[in-house]
């Protein structure tokens, strides 16, 4: 019973973790909207913003869950670097912190300065200039990490079961393809 509470929790943190998503949605909508009065570019940059905590709670909550699994499920603690795939989930979920530390540490505060230096409705053209290749690089790596959380999902399944090699290459070639269009186009209708 304990090990279907702790892969419970453990799933949804994962679920949780689809802020990238999200992120990359809103910055769609946002750009939908044309040149932003101030008020609007706060509050889509509140949301990004706001998502980074959540993010490492759930993140932190993935990684403590899934090293609880290991004994509860059976595996041994050197299965974590001998299993090919606890390894790589491992590395992935380390990476995608690093990335959001990267978003939350050097380019979100990078955003925030240049915001506050605005007055008024409206937000100087230089300004817009400056903050620009800040947001295409949160927003690029907002697309990797789509790609390494769907990843971490598909391999997250073939832990007990394995897929076999082609039909992961096929799931995780579908998984950057996915990525790639929320990236470049959003998703206004799901899949579709």
């Amino acid at each position: 019973m304990a090990y279907n509470i702790v892969k419970f929790i453990h799933v949804l943190a994962v679920v949780f973790m689809a802020a990238p998503l999200y992120n990359l949605i809103v910055v769609h909508e946002r750009r939908r909207l044309g040149k932003a009065t101030f008020l609007i570019d706060r509050y889509f940059e509140n949301i990004i913003k706001g998502a980074a905590i959540r993010c490492y709670v759930y993140q932190f909550t993935a990684l403590v869950t899934g090293l609880l699994l290991l004994p509860l499920g059976g595996f041994l603690w050197s299965d974590l670097i001998r299993n090919p795939i606890l390894l790589l989930k491992l590395i992935l979920l380390l990476a995608l912190m690093g990335l959001l530390s990267i978003v939350h540490f050097r380019l979100q505060p990078a955003i925030e300065v240049l915001l506050n230096e605005a007055k008024g409705d409206e937000i100087p053209e230089g300004i817009v200039k400056q903050i620009a290749p800040i947001r295409l690089r949160r927003t690029r790596i907002a697309s990797i990490c789509l790609f390494i959380v769907i990843t971490i999902v598909l391999l997250g399944l073939q832990i007990t079961s394995r897929f076999g090699l082609l039909s992961t290459a096929i799931l995780i070639v579908i998984a950057g393809l996915f990525s790639w269009r929320v990236y470049r186009t959003g998703v206004r209708v799901g899949w579709l």
